[in-house]
């Protein structure tokens, strides 16, 4: 009998830790990128940061793509370039759709989480994201450098048929009033509730700050952590989510923790964000 309690026990505990690595989706460890960089010399490791901060210390061989450069030229800040123009960009980078990536930010998160927010919603098949904890990179013994890397320009084919991972405006109008469907607003409550730069909120919309889904160091919270977050705000697997806050940046934080943490299927990021609904909507404050 006893003997069945322990194999019991091991059953579960093995259970239990391949939930937690499944659910842990495309984020790795600083030791899983070290074993992955060894193992396969093909991938590739995108440094998020402002080019001044690459420019001064960076993951050995990291490329640099900050999130800026993906934008469109126009009155509404933020929005991404056409499917074509990006995927013209990632593959001058030298990425292609089928290219194993890593990317890593400052530690924030949200800089990492819109590049791969961005390369997802092209089709990009496999993408990680490493979270700069430089204490667990220095154990895991991550060489770090100055000196600038690039990569022979391939060809990236987008397939945006894949999933879809983007909502535009007409999106958001058609389920503001749909119980199937939770709209959430990425920001601080002060922007939420208009007091602060972004005055009030898209009509439906609930908030959760993107830094709540986040630790003190900035790593993503364990699972139990987010689904209490979800569960108090009624945000249960089976609805579509769509995330959003000034120019979608922070909004591709909760993107991630959700789809990879908590393993949703059907999240979304509105593009479009506040800047442009506000631009020709009303806001609730």
């Amino acid at each position: 009998m006893k003997m069945l309690k322990v194999i019991a026990s091991f059953l579960a505990f093995l259970l239990l830790a391949s939930f937690n690595l499944r659910a842990q989706g495309d984020i790795i460890s600083a030791d899983e990128f070290m074993n992955l960089i060894k193992a396969d010399k093909t991938v590739v490791i995108v440094d998020a940061n402002k080019p001044g901060n690459y420019e001064a210390n960076h993951v050995k061989g990291a490329i640099n793509i900050y999130h800026n450069d993906l934008y469109q030229e126009g009155e509404i800040a933020g929005l991404i370039r056409s499917p074509e123009e990006l995927a013209a960009f990632f593959g001058e980078k030298g990425i292609s759709e089928t290219t194993p990536v890593v990317i890593y930010d400052d530690g924030s998160q949200k800089y990492s989480s819109r590049v791969y927010w961005i390369l997802k919603y092209l089709g990009a098949e496999n993408v990680k994201l490493l979270h700069k904890d430089m204490d667990a990179w220095r154990k895991a013994r991550i060489p770090l450098t100055a000196q600038p890397s690039t990569l022979a320009a391939v060809t990236f084919k987008p397939n945006m048929g894949k999933e879809e991972l983007m909502a535009g405006m007409g999106c958001i109008k058609k389920h503001q009033n749909d119980p199937h469907v939770v709209i959430v607003d990425n920001r601080t409550a002060d922007e939420y509730n208009g007091v602060s730069k972004s005055e009030g909120h898209l009509p439906g919309a609930i908030n959760i700050n993107y830094e709540d889904l986040l630790t003190e160091t900035g790593a993503f919270k364990p699972a139990e952590e987010l689904q209490a977050i979800a569960d108090a705000h009624g945000i249960t697997p089976d609805k579509e989510v769509i995330f959003y806050c000034r120019t979608s940046v922070r909004a591709a934080v909760a993107f991630a923790a959700f789809r990879n943490i908590l393993g949703y299927k059907d999240v979304k990021v509105y593009d479009g964000a506040y800047l442009e609904w506000a631009a020709s909507n009303p806001v609730v404050q």
